[in-house]
């Protein structure tokens, strides 16, 4: 086995809970492509780890996980991450490896190898290397050094600060645990941290947020990637600072327990698993639900959105404000992607220029309204039933560090047109008229024909987005259970279109997506 090592991380005396603990962490930051290899002698611990590891991505501590020694490899499919168990102390040359479908398993999956010594020179590259040893001072306990080659450091790296945040945040017993919550399509990952003692009416429970600083995208336009033209958090600094101001606002933001901006970590208060979907589920009336929505909508109108948000004593953040490039890139996913899924090839330089002329007024009107917050994913992944509690308060939020200043009427839009439920046209008539009556008793300024228009405005240009990312997600991202919620997102653009001030729009999607082209499913 040939890798350079560099980063090196060591926990001592890990007794057996310790080390399971240890393995879910690890599962959590696997991703496909990743090698894992454990070292040490007979008795050491490396097949308890390996089975802790795999129980932790397949969700379910029961699951069977039989030692490998003889066949040399054990395969599993998990919802998160397929993973190849090899066991080599059986192998009798190094070339074996190959014949296992080693490069195939990486792939499609990751790899973790014990015994990988008898590999020789066939594993280099980016390594996790996993080395346990029997403790001097307590036969029963581990001493762990875990060390990485090639980018495989920086995982390490990232490793031991999440397991040192935890540790800091409390939660350091022997009856820890932490599985991972199912994710999107967002780039966060949340994992829950169960702290369960002797006495189970006494679990705590926390969330542990992965928000890394992720790589640049390619460049798309001004010498900028995606990421930055549409203004989206680049670390997870800005949640902290909106979170704060939420809650001083006296919503229901989640409380930040401690924070790693390096790494992008966070400790921070569980709200459950009653997300809007789960409650509908549970039985719990829409209306009901999407009406405190509401008034947590209405509440953000009267508070300010123009000044510094406090991140610590001496950090603040500006919230960005929303401009024509912003607007412009995102109706681009349409031409950029649903275009050619639809009709095989890109739109030619007229056909973008006429799309972009379209939009131009719309853009020019969209720019012209009053601003507030726009917490631009207001919608049922991400508000969350607070059962225990009354009114708006019920509205658990997350998922904002990408708010904006910008139209009020967005986050209604995004709320009441959700993309993943259905939200019928009578009861979104409803509560946006609900809306305006209270907006109006909030703020006799308000013109609600004018707020109307708007919404309108946004509706169009918020489905266009959607659909265009929910095609990108298919096609580049192999993400096809997306495409199941174009139709509803049609429906919704269509409600939107049927309004006097989108009435070119109208015709431009009539001609270049026609009901025929909107009922046929996207190809990959």
């Amino acid at each position: 086995m040939v890798h350079s090592q560099r980063y090196v991380f060591r926990l001592s005396r890990l007794n057996e809970a310790h080390l399971r603990r240890l393995a879910e962490e690890l599962a959590f930051l696997l991703r496909a492509g990743d090698v894992i290899t454990l070292t040490g002698d007979l008795g050491a611990g490396k097949t308890t780890f390996a089975r802790a590891l795999i129980r932790s991505l397949a969700g379910d501590q029961e699951h069977e996980v039989p030692s490998p020694t003889f066949t040399l490899l054990q395969t599993y499919e998990t919802d998160r991450l397929d993973i190849a168990h090899f066991d080599l102390y059986r192998l009798s040359a190094p070339e074996e490896l190959d014949e296992l479908g080693f490069d195939h398993v990486l792939r499609t999956g990751a790899a973790l190898i014990e015994w990988p010594e008898r590999a020789g020179d066939r594993l280099t590259g980016d390594i996790i290397d996993i080395s346990l040893t029997e403790s001097i001072s307590d036969t029963s306990a581990r001493d762990i050094v875990i060390s990485g080659s090639g980018r495989a450091d920086t995982k390490v790296q990232r490793l031991q600060a999440m397991h040192d945040l935890i540790f800091d945040a409390g939660f350091n017993g022997d009856g820890v645990a932490l599985s991972a919550l199912s994710g999107d399509a967002s780039t966060r990952n949340y994992a829950r941290i169960t702290f369960a003692p002797k006495s189970p009416e006494k679990t705590d429970t926390r969330l542990l947020m992965d928000s890394p600083r992720l790589p640049d995208g390619p460049i798309i336009r001004d010498g900028k990637p995606y990421s930055q033209i549409a203004k989206l958090a680049e670390d997870a600094r800005p949640f902290m600072a909106i979170a704060g101001a939420l809650r001083e606002s006296g919503l229901s933001a989640p409380e930040i327990f401690c924070a790693d901006f390096q790494t992008g970590f966070m400790v921070i208060e569980d709200f459950g698993d009653l997300d809007y979907k789960a409650a509908l589920a549970a039985g719990y009336d829409q209306e009901t639900l999407w009406s405190h929505a509401v008034d947590v909508l209405l509440a953000l109108r009267q508070v300010p959105v123009d000044h510094p948000l406090c991140i610590s004593s001496d950090q603040t953040h500006a919230l960005p404000i929303l401009d024509r490039t912003i607007l412009e890139i995102e109706s681009q996913l349409v031409s950029e992607w649903l275009w050619e899924a639809a009709h095989g090839a890109p739109p030619d330089a007229v056909q973008r220029a006429t799309y972009q002329a379209v939009w131009s007024p719309i853009f020019d009107e969209i720019l012209a309204q009053p601003t507030g917050w726009m917490l631009r994913d207001f919608h049922s992944p991400n508000l969350i039933l607070l059962a225990d509690r009354t009114g708006r308060d019920r509205v658990g939020i997350i998922d904002f560090q990408d708010a904006l200043q910008g139209p009020l009427a967005y986050d209604l839009v995004s709320l009441l047109q959700d993309a993943r439920l259905d939200v019928p046209a009578d009861m979104e008539s409803k509560l946006l008229s609900y809306y305006c009556a209270e907006a109006s008793a909030i703020d006799s300024a308000f013109d609600e024909a004018r707020f109307r228009r708007t919404y309108a405005l946004l509706g169009a240009q918020r489905n266009t987005k959607i659909l265009g990312i929910f095609t990108r997600l298919a096609r580049r991202d192999n993400k096809r259970r997306y495409l199941a919620h174009m139709p509803r997102i049609w429906g919704y653009l269509e409600r939107n279109l049927a309004h006097p001030a989108l009435a070119d729009l109208a015709k431009w999607y009539d001609e270049v997506f026609p009901s025929v082209i909107r009922d046929r499913p996207i190809g990959g």
